[in-house]
């Protein structure tokens, strides 16, 4: 599932950046987008698929899938 099927898909670059940047630059960046939004996050490190995951599962958060390496979809439920 990606962001085309509710519009534009927000970029978030963390690529080059270590846990926990990358979790802390999506939790910092979705509240400033509207509900329904979907925020792709480009990280390069091994952990941020699996911690932005559970971030997502800890916040309430729609993980929306990985469309290609090192992207990861996040829509913003709330």
């Amino acid at each position: 599932m990606t962001g085309s099927m509710t519009g534009p898909t927000e970029p978030l670059d963390c690529r080059g950046q270590r846990c926990p940047l990358p979790v802390i630059a999506l939790a910092r960046r979705l509240p400033e987008l509207p509900v329904g939004a979907v925020l792709r996050v480009l990280a390069d490190d091994p952990a941020a698929a699996n911690d932005i995951r559970a971030w997502c599962r800890m916040r309430g958060q729609e993980f929306a899938g990985s469309p290609a390496p090192d992207a990861y979809e996040v829509r913003r439920t709330r």
